[in-house]
Parts: structure tokens; C-alpha cells; sequence
């Protein structure tokens, strides 16, 4: 059912719609151009032909890390869901993984009325955009993958609690945590540092979404903890991810950044490592962006318009 439509960004006007998928009803988010017909026209499918990204968060977010993205895509359809085991979208059942991911983003492109679509894929949301592009090649033009996509440099014979610490680290163990208020839960991401420069109302709406009632009267983060472990055991160990690559046929656009989840040097991706994943793959066009985190690259502005300058040129090349 569709939700109400409300203003989200001046560019653009913004409704949520649930897309049945297996386990239950996915939530997404569909902005749409300020100026054209909204609803009315996604009802006689005049929608499906303008220009369209997908949108793909990381591995604890949820829809609305993307605001400042949106708004920077004027004229520009923008879908955007919560992953299953996220946000609004924590209720779906069943296993996760990319394969499941994947086919998630295809059944919201079905509902969109989207036939091919340019992806934006940060973090996690870069793995799941290689392999939706690899199960579901047609509805894919150009993939931009925002800070993963990409194998990690993980050692090998690590139990999934040494690989989800080591990777995810603090992120993981808030998973965990309950908070008193809204208040609370904002003040525990004040000391975080990744955002000590980048604090914004777009951040705190962000965060205030991720919060849940626990059942006892207390509040705690929509994603479940065995969520990202079962998805970290599949990004990285598991077989998708390097089958999706080995078939990697789309134009193919990576951005990293050289500070981390904890605004920590190297990042996820440090120099020697990526070299060696760019020499593995040479059609991956690469481009590493100083001055952001993990974090930043997507929810700031400065970030955000260097991801959304991204693809709008990807955008521009796929019309012709």
C-alpha cells in the first residue's frame, strides 16, 4: 500500500510503497521530480521511461541515508528501499544474502514500473547492486559502487564472530544495545567519530528512523544482529559476490575513500589491496576521493555531490 505523499526535499516529492517479496513486505521509497505528475503519472506508466537510479544502502542503514543524494539528482527519479532485516523492512522472513538482496531490488524496480535502471550501491548496497546486476542483467545499465562492491581484504578461517567484528567492529556491537529515547540514541552517535564535522537534521532523521520499540519499553536499532553477520559471511567467504564479478558485464564505476566506519586511515579499501582488485578486474573504472569516511561519502553534502555528480554522468551515458 502506498503511504502518504509528503515533501522530503525540494527537488522532489517523496511516498514510501511495501513490495511483497519473499518473507513478507518490502519498504521503499520512490522520490519523484518535483514538477511532474507524481503517483498519477506512475499509474499510467509515463514514469517508467524518466531518467531512474537505484538506490542502495550499506549493512546496518536503512532508505534515508540517500536525502542528500536525492536532492542532488534534480529531474531524476530516485527508488530507494530498506533492505530486508532493515529499517521498515526488519519484518521480512527468511535467510539473507546477496542472491536474496538482489532479488529484492528486483521485485521493487517490478513494482516502480522501472525496466533499467542506472544502481548506486554504498557499502553492502555495492555488493548486493554487482550481484542484482548479474541475476537480473536487463534491468541494469551502469553500476556505481560507492565504498564496496569489491572484495574486502579479509584473512582467511575466521569464525563469522571474528569476521563481523572485524569488519563491521563497533557497528555490530550497537546492534545490540537498547536505548532509553530517541535523545539517547542521538547522543550515542555524537561521540561516534566518523560524523564529529558532519552533524545535520538530515543525520538525525536518519537515525531516529532506525529506532524500534524492543518490547519492554525501550528502544533499539531496526536491524537485527544476526542480520549483517548472515550478509558479511556472504559478501565476503561466500560464492556470489566472486561469480557476479567473474560475469561482470555492465560499465562498472567504483569510488573509494581513505578513512574508514570509524573515520580510521586506510578505510575499507587500502592502496595495496586495491590495486590488486583493480588489476584483477581492469574494466572497474576507479576513483579514490579524499576527504570523506565511509560515512561521508554519502551523508554529507560534500560527499553526496560527489556521489550524485557521479551519477549523473553515469545518467547522461546511459540515455545516449
Amino acid at each position: 500500500m502506498d503511504g502518504p505523499v509528503t515533501r522530503h526535499a525540494p527537488t522532489h516529492e517523496y511516498r514510501e510503497i511495501d513490495v511483497p517479496v519473499r518473507g513478507g513486505l518490502l519498504r521503499a521509497a520512490v522520490w519523484e521530480p518535483v514538477g511532474g505528475d507524481g503517483p498519477a503519472a506512475l499509474d499510467r506508466g509515463v514514469l517508467a521511461a524518466s531518467p531512474t537510479v537505484l538506490l542502495v544502502h550499506g549493512v546496518t542503514s536503512s532508505h534515508l541515508a540517500w536525502p542528500f543524494v536525492v536532492e542532488r539528482l534534480p529531474g531524476v527519479r530516485v527508488i530507494a528501499p530498506d533492505l530486508r532485516g532493515r529499517g521498515r523492512s526488519n519484518g521480512v522472513e527468511g535467510p539473507s544474502g546477496m542472491a536474496a538482496h538482489a532479488d529484492d531490488l528486483a521485485a521493487v524496480l517490478d513494482a516502480s514500473a522501472a525496466e533499467r535502471v542506472v544502481v548506486v550501491g554504498h557499502s553492502m548496497g555495492g555488493f548486493a547492486s554487482v550481484v542484482l546486476a548479474d541475476r537480473h542483467a536487463a534491468r541494469v545499465s551502469r553500476l556505481l559502487l560507492v565504498d564496496g562492491g569489491l572484495p574486502l581484504d579479509v584473512p582467511a578461517g575466521l569464525t563469522t564472530d571474528e569476521l563481523v567484528a572485524g569488519i563491521l567492529g563497533p557497528t555490530a556491537a550497537r546492534l545490540s544495545m537498547r536505548f532509553a529515547d530517541v535523545g539517547e540514541y542521538l547522543d550515542f552517535w555524537r561521540r561516534h567519530p566518523a560524523f564529529a564535522d558532519a552533524w545535520t537534521p538530515e543525520l538525525e532523521r536518519y537515525l531516529a528512523y532506525d529506532l524500534v520499540p524492543d518490547g519492554t519499553g525501550a528502544l533499539r536499532p531496526a536491524t537485527s544482529s544476526a542480520t549483517p553477520a548472515d550478509d558479511t559471511v556472504d559478501m565476503n567467504p561466500g560464492t556470489a559476490l566472486p561469480d557476479a564479478l567473474a560475469r561482470l558485464r555492465h560499465p562498472t564505476r567504483l569510488i573509494t575513500v581513505p578513512r574508514g566506519l570509524q573515520d580510521e586511515p586506510p578505510g575499507l579499501y587500502a592502496p595495496e589491496h586495491l590495486e590488486r582488485l583493480l588489476a584483477a578486474d581492469p574494466a572497474v573504472r576507479h576513483e579514490r576521493v579524499e576527504g570523506f569516511n565511509h560515512y561521508t561519502i554519502v551523508m554529507s553534502p560534500g560527499g553526496a555531490e560527489v556521489v550524485a555528480a557521479a551519477a549523473r554522468e553515469e545518467l547522461a551515458v546511459a540515455e545516449v
